[in-house]
């Protein structure tokens, strides 16, 4: 099985007046091309700069990610920018969309940046799979959390990611809506055959995925493969 991200040895810190805070030491792993991955632990234990890490969002004081056969650390910004867009999807926490476009321009603008024809016939297709094809036209502030959550669950997969990093995909949202986010989530990833990776403290959510990576104190506890349901 062939290894979309390869994580050697990372180190990260950050300098605080005279002291050195280490957030993560010495992690490492892999993960399956298409496979679901959960990286958990309590706050402050390094989970949302790992993935900052793994997605060339921020560079490593020491060891090396391979993303998609790349090392990020041979690349630039801008390479790592150009990676980002044509591999990646994302999802945050707190939904991230642009505040002035409706949720059919927010799905379809990471394509229509990419000059693919057709971009809103995209968008909305998505938008029908996450139920939300009579709310195209809406803005964000005209949307509840869950909604928003749905656009941005569209948003993400519009470019057809390889790989999709998202940190604490219900940690905005009440239960009920949050775990109807995480089964389109999974649904969309199912069938799109694309490469899960979820940060959260929520074990629940952990426990649908294949693997489980856990931290504490910026240190990898265990990593687990988990039997198939």
């Amino acid at each position: 099985m062939t290894k979309i991200l390869n994580v050697s040895h990372l180190r990260k810190s950050y300098t605080s007046g005279n002291k050195e805070l280490v957030v993560l030491d010495d992690i490492s792993f892999g993960i399956d091309e298409g496979a679901t991955f959960s990286i958990v632990g309590p706050s402050g234990s390094g989970k949302t700069t790992l993935l900052g890490l793994c997605a060339g969002l921020d560079k490593a004081d020491s060891g090396e990610v391979l993303l998609c056969g790349v090392a990020l650390s041979n690349l630039n910004e801008d390479e790592r920018a150009q990676l980002r867009n044509r591999e990646i999807g994302f999802i945050f926490q707190d939904f991230q969309l642009i505040p002035t476009l409706t949720a059919l321009e927010n799905v379809s603008v990471p394509l229509e940046l990419q000059g693919e024809k057709g971009a809103s016939a995209t968008a909305m297709e998505l938008l029908k799979k996450v139920g939300l094809a009579d709310r195209s036209h809406h803005y964000p502030s005209q949307l509840s959390g869950g909604e928003q959550q749905r656009v941005a669950l569209a948003r993400a997969f519009c470019n057809r990611p390889r790989i999709l990093f998202a940190d604490e995909p219900t940690g905005n949202l009440d239960e009920e809506t949050g775990n109807k986010v995480v089964q389109l989530l999974f649904d969309l990833n199912k069938e799109a055959g694309t490469t899960l990776v979820i940060v959260t403290h929520d074990l629940e959510l952990a426990r649908k995925t294949q693997h489980i990576l856990r931290l504490k104190g910026g240190k990898m506890l265990s990593n687990e493969s988990l039997p198939s349901t």
